[in-house]
């Protein structure tokens, strides 16, 4: 059992840490303005590691509010801390912060019990923010003991607006040389990713790797018991590699030996861990909804800069991953739903559904230069609008905007650097 002098110890030390951060230069994101302090509810900012998760809720904090108690329970010295220790630590708080009404508790889902802890104290009146780093624990608790009484918000890496802003490109110009270096911004940035500390760092390769043992060995491995790790990280740059694809468990099962179970709970576990992204196929029926699964992953530097892998160049994928991480950007705060759609003899990257209706549909093609590729993506929506009843129909390429209108349908053609940058 840990006193309340060693917790003062290690919270004091956090609060530095946290008081030494210049958020001047930080870039605003969306996702600040989902936050409610004022509510009695618990916001919940929830996101795959080093998303920025940790920084947006103190920004917020630290531009509202005047003083508020800090806890990180991703340190290695409250790695033993249990539930029934939570109150030894909220006693250190008080010690340290004096009466405080904002508490934010960094990656909660560490202690086992925390949900309980957290509803007293809103009980208790205090405003609490909590990040955490796995969906399905954060999801589970939340649902059981704080039904009602949260706010949760998905945090990604940097949007490619944000990652402009962050690099000090204008998005708002249309002079021919800002939607130049607009474009030179996003070639790096399909390439690069959006991780906020990547931006900065020389060894991207470390970095990434540093990032996939964390998630594997602590974020998954650890919390469900798993033994035979070596599998689990190659299954999860397997997938990584083969992203913008369905995912068939008996082929991911057959290429590492494993049982089809196996491979189903291992692709679970790195979507809960924010890895990775799942899309459904879309139907009308919704219990076909759950059969079959395209695969994404949540930033495309996890295609570049793993150790042991030769990067595709394909832009392509790369766009519509960006695409997609985008529309879930945007369509989570409107409660819409996001899918793809595919029959016997076309195919919809994406369909934006709100209530289970389709309100658009959208096609993803890099380059549509070529009459055979610009008919398939054309027919594709063409198709897809008459299968779904949907007449809201948009191709994002990186580099065409034009309008065009066929069998009674418009379809808007639009340059991924002006899709991109709006909201």
């Amino acid at each position: 059992m840990m006193t309340v002098q060693q917790l003062l110890s290690i919270l004091s030390s956090q609060k530095e840490e946290l008081e030494a951060n210049d958020l001047a230069s930080l870039v605003s994101r969306y996702e600040e303005s989902l936050i409610n302090l004022d509510s009695k509810m618990a916001q919940v900012v929830i996101g795959v590691r080093r998303s920025g998760k940790s920084t947006i809720c103190e920004k917020v904090l630290r531009e509202k509010v005047e003083d508020f108690a800090y806890v990180n329970f991703d340190d290695e010295r409250l790695v033993s801390l249990k539930a029934e220790e939570l109150d030894t630590l909220l006693e250190a708080l008080y010690r340290l912060n004096g009466d405080f009404k904002y508490l934010f508790l960094d990656e909660i889902q560490n202690i086992d019990g925390w949900q309980l802890f957290v509803n007293r104290l809103l009980r208790q009146k205090i405003h609490i923010l909590i990040t955490g780093s796995n969906s399905k624990l954060l999801s589970s608790e939340l649902m059981t003991h704080l039904t009602g009484r949260h706010n949760r918000i998905n945090l990604y890496p940097f949007s490619f607006s944000e990652y402009c802003g962050i690099t000090g490109v204008d998005t708002k110009s249309y002079s021919t040389k800002v939607r130049a270096l607009r474009k030179n911004a996003l070639d790096k940035y399909l390439a690069e990713g959006g991780f906020p500390e990547l931006i900065s760092e020389r060894n991207r390769v470390g970095y990434i790797s540093g990032l996939l043992d964390a998630i594997i060995n602590t974020d998954i491995a650890k919390r469900f018991k798993i033994r035979h790790k070596d599998v689990l990280r190659r299954m999860a740059t397997y997938l990584a590699d083969n992203y913008c694809r369905e995912f068939i468990a008996k082929n991911v099962a057959a290429e590492f030996g494993i049982s089809d179970h196996t491979a189903e709970n291992y692709y679970s576990f790195l979507k809960q861990a924010f890895l990775l992204i799942g899309i459904n196929k879309f139907s009308f029926k919704s219990k076909d909804r759950i059969r079959n699964e395209k695969v994404y992953i949540v930033d495309t530097a996890l295609a570049t800069d793993k150790e042991g892998t030769i990067a595709s160049e394909n832009y392509g994928w790369r766009l519509e991953n960006v695409i997609c991480v985008e529309l879930l950007r945007r369509c989570k705060p409107l409660f819409h739903d996001l899918f793809y759609y595919k029959s016997a003899s076309h195919e919809v990257d994406f369909v934006v559904a709100d209530g289970g209706k389709p309100v658009e549909l959208i096609q993803v093609s890099y380059d549509i230069s070529s009459l055979k590729t610009r008919n398939r993506e054309l027919n594709g929506l063409l198709a897809g609008a008459k299968d779904l009843r949907c007449d809201k129909l948009t191709l994002i390429t990186f580099d065409t905007a034009e309008t065009v209108s066929m069998n009674g349908h418009t379809i808007e053609i639009v340059p991924a650097i002006d899709w991109l940058c709006r909201r």
